[in-house]
């Protein structure tokens, strides 16, 4: 896909924010869901699409080392959901194909060349979990693939069953958690667990006011206990009416890209960031 395509699509989304929410296209507060209002939403009478992890673009140098025009660069993901199913399936699952694309853009160099773009699609279901009729967070049981799309050496593939949750220990603090059993099938990249990991953790809080964001993701990699791909993000919206923050995301650790997930980055940027409404998928 052309960056300027990309771009629009981008642009359309930040434009049009009531398609938005992936697999929790809610508008209610989290306090007031129950069963009853959040079956409405799921179990709509139509298909719908929406965001699935959050939409940014941002932009900024490295840490710890001087910034150059080939170190310094912009990173954006798109990532939507569709809901492929009209009725609850059982178990009180929902079925939902998804799709996300993180790329890395050098916009510094000559030609302005994206270096890295990540494709990972994924079908799964999704479940909803209430405790006294009120809605505390999701289950997803997800078959997910991730590769950057090319050949020879340059290639990186993998493959993951996924099992996923997030709670709602209030209406304003989540924590989630993901394992996947890995299906590692790109000949370039056998050791990618050293790297990209073995399960993930993390919570996200965010102002009474809901308009200040804080998260936290941690990624385990295989090998000693203290090894984690950390990743803190600080979103701002100056309206609730808007799903649109400013937004800075440090990243630090191995494994931000397939393409070089064998080289270290501790990176800050800024920019952007479209939130689904409830919480974001990691």
């Amino acid at each position: 896909m052309k960056p300027i395509r990309l771009l629009v699509i981008l642009l359309l989304a930040a434009l049009f924010p009531a398609v938005r929410g992936g697999a929790q296209i809610i508008d209610l507060p989290a306090e007031t869901l129950s069963a009853d209002s959040l079956q409405q939403v799921f179990a709509d009478k139509h298909y719908y699409f929406g965001l699935y992890k959050d939409n940014y673009f941002i932009f900024g140098p490295p840490i710890g080392q001087k910034p150059t025009k080939s170190n310094t660069n912009v990173k954006f993901q798109i990532s939507i959901a569709q809901k492929l199913t009209k009725s609850t399936l059982p178990w009180g699952t929902y079925l939902y194909l998804y799709y996300s694309q993180k790329v890395f853009w050098n916009v510094l160099q000559n030609s302005m060349p994206m270096t890295d773009l990540n494709f990972n699609p994924g079908i799964g279901l999704t479940k909803p979990v209430f405790v006294k009729g009120k809605f505390v967070g999701k289950l997803s049981l997800t078959l997910e693939h991730e590769s950057n799309g090319r050949d020879s050496i340059w290639s990186r593939s993998w493959n993951k069953i996924s099992l996923g949750g997030s709670v709602m220990v209030d209406p304003n603090f989540v924590v989630f958690a993901k394992f996947w059993i890995p299906i590692i099938d790109g000949k370039e990249n056998p050791d990618i667990l050293r790297y990209c990991g073995i399960f993930q953790t993390g919570w996200t809080f965010q102002t009474l006011n809901r308009k200040l964001q804080c998260s936290v993701n941690l990624v385990k990699r295989w090998g000693n206990f203290f090894d984690y791909n950390t990743t803190i993000e600080v979103a701002y919206r100056f309206s609730t009416k808007s799903n649109q923050y400013l937004f800075a995301q440090y990243y630090n650790g191995y494994g931000e890209g397939l393409l070089d997930y064998k080289k270290y980055h501790s990176q800050l940027r800024v920019g952007i960031v479209i939130k689904p409404t409830l919480f974001s998928e990691f």
